[in-house]
């Protein structure tokens, strides 16, 4: 989990029982710890997105050939 530098006081409007679960799921303490670890996991949700996006893109532009050896991609 990322350390916080700059911590500011927000007010928003959410499901309580969605926190209680992703508190549950997240085994966080608080419910404030529990949104943190909820958006550092989606933070490092993008991120391995977009790094799988980047190797299957130099993948395909690698210009490798691939042989379906056991005939299961034609139509």
């Amino acid at each position: 989990m990322a350390i916080a530098t700059k911590r500011t006081h927000k007010h928003f409007q959410l499901d309580a029982a969605k926190i209680k679960r992703a508190q549950k799921a997240l085994r966080a303490k608080t419910e404030t710890e529990a949104i943190d670890r909820a958006l550092d996991f989606a933070i490092a949700e993008h991120e391995k997105n977009r790094l799988a996006l980047q190797a299957t893109e130099r993948f395909l532009n690698s210009g490798i050939e691939i042989k379906d050896v056991y005939g299961s991609l034609a139509g």
